[in-house]
């Protein structure tokens, strides 16, 4: 099966909308979301519209557990929070409902799915080797999705040595042998130096897995934010993808 792996769309329409165009060219059988839908950007409507449409799973990440009334606001830095509220007050019922149905975790046959670890699949922040070591010894699956960093990469273990890498466009993973932790990385905000979208291709057949980066109209996103009168912080990091 090839499943298109997003993450972290963060209520930016501009990113999800060129991901999903791209994938009408490589045609997944499935689409999984690790979450955070929302949070930060400004069209958080649109976006989970068009999620509940077009992925078949979706996980619900701790901004979308923030709006949804799961967790407490004061976690939150102070931009986060900003945007949290503003989104809280302004998205439909339809979306709060969706959002409310979401749970950071979830399984799909041999692939465990968690936004952000399997140690903590709410908050935690897998970037190191001794982060993902931990997470490997506690994950029921061989093969494990995460998100939340806006990073992405890939950690594996075999033979006992565990191993990680950041992840460029074109990357492919040849997952056959060992145990995987990989992220896709962020549709909507990248923090790995690219402000391209980024997403995944894993192919549970030969269990490949390749790294997407799709350009779009940050301009569009970036103003969308500012025009909410959302922190503007939030629209400059997006040119800078940190």
């Amino acid at each position: 099966m090839r499943v298109a792996v997003i993450s972290d769309i963060h209520s930016n329409l501009p990113a999800l909308r060129a991901v999903l165009d791209d994938l009408e060219q490589r045609r997944p059988e499935t689409i999984w979301c690790l979450g955070d839908v929302v949070g930060y950007g400004a069209m958080p409507d649109r976006c989970t519209d068009l999620v509940a449409d077009r992925a078949d799973l979706c996980l619900g990440g701790n901004h979308d557990l923030v709006v949804s009334g799961e967790l407490d606001i004061e976690y939150f830095t102070r931009s986060a929070a900003a945007a949290a509220r503003w989104t809280m007050e302004v998205i439909k019922p339809q979306t709060r409902e969706f959002l409310r149905s979401l749970k950071p975790v979830g399984e799909s046959d041999e692939v465990g799915l968690y936004h952000a670890s399997p140690r903590d699949p709410v908050w935690e922040y897998v970037l190191s080797i001794q982060q993902a070591r931990d997470c490997l010894e506690l994950q029921a699956q061989r093969v494990c999705l995460i998100g939340h960093s806006h990073i992405a990469c890939h950690f594996s273990r075999d033979s006992g040595e565990t191993e990680g890498a950041f992840a460029a466009a074109g990357t492919v993973l040849e997952m056959a042998q060992g145990e995987w932790l990989v992220n896709p990385g962020s549709v909507g905000q990248p923090r790995d130096g690219d402000p391209r979208a980024s997403y995944l291709v894993l192919d549970t057949g030969d269990w490949t897995a390749s790294y997407q980066r799709v350009e779009y109209a940050i301009d569009e996103a970036a103003e969308a934010i500012l025009a909410a009168g959302l922190p503007p912080d939030l629209a400059q990091r997006l040119y800078s993808g940190h």
